[in-house]
């Protein structure tokens, strides 16, 4: 038994009532991405099959979305290798989050009603309360809330698409760099900051905070991939 099959069943999770093939993509797709499975290693269908008691059905279908997503690759002779993902990636996809991120903050906050802010503001304030409760994954669940609201907000429905693909990559790395205190609350600051600035429609201000927070949050996953020696 190679190293593939531990990694896969530390996060595979057969509890939930959903099909077993999502279960199985879900696993390997979350061991690729955190590096428990290193790049350029095989994985073996009939072995992983076998030592997770399963068909090779769902493994052979969770490969088919991982090649689709660039994550594995099928070589002639050679079968499924890991590509996973890299520190340039993270560095790419984050560029490319602090564009879109301003825009769709700037236009929300030009199409946003009193009423809308009012929400904003509530939410930020249930986030605080629920920080200094130490209810960490509720407030892991307010900081995805308080970005879909802003996406929501600025009607670009193809921007938040594109957002949730990117974040999708680094994902893992975000919950694990969100669970430090220095980070969190330094996030909801920058939230509240945000906030400020689009009711006061300051443009220059959204810009700032924003590249700011999100490379704030590059450094934290930045930190987390190497310390799993993702480079």
């Amino acid at each position: 038994m190679n190293q593939v099959v531990p990694a896969v069943k530390r996060n595979l999770d057969l509890s939930e009532n959903r099909p077993i093939k999502e279960a199985v993509y879900e696993a390997l797709r979350k061991t690729i991405l955190l590096g428990e499975i290193p790049s350029g290693e095989r994985i073996n269908e009939k072995n992983l099959s076998e030592n997770l008691n399963i068909s090779r059905t769902p493994i052979r279908y969770a490969l088919e979305r991982l090649d689709e997503e660039d994550l594995v690759e099928r070589k002639t002779g050679i079968g499924v290798i890991v590509k996973g993902i890299s520190i340039n990636d993270a560095y790419e996809i984050f560029d490319i989050r602090k564009e879109l991120d301003v825009l769709a903050t700037r236009k929300a906050m030009r199409l946003m009603t009193p009423a809308q802010f009012k929400q904003m503001r509530a939410l930020l304030e249930e986030t605080d309360r629920l920080n200094d409760a130490g209810r960490v994954p509720e407030v892991m669940a307010k900081f995805t809330e308080f970005n879909n609201f802003i996406y929501d907000a600025s009607y670009m429905l193809r921007l938040k698409m594109i957002v949730n693909q990117l974040q999708n990559y680094l994902i893992y790395f975000r919950d694990i760099s969100i669970n430090g205190d220095d980070r969190r609350n330094l996030a909801i600051q920058e939230h509240w900051l945000i906030y400020r600035g689009m009711l006061n429609r300051d443009d220059d201000q959204i810009k700032l905070i924003t590249r700011e927070h999100l490379g704030h949050s590059l450094q934290y996953i930045l930190k987390v991939m190497k310390a799993k020696n993702i480079e």
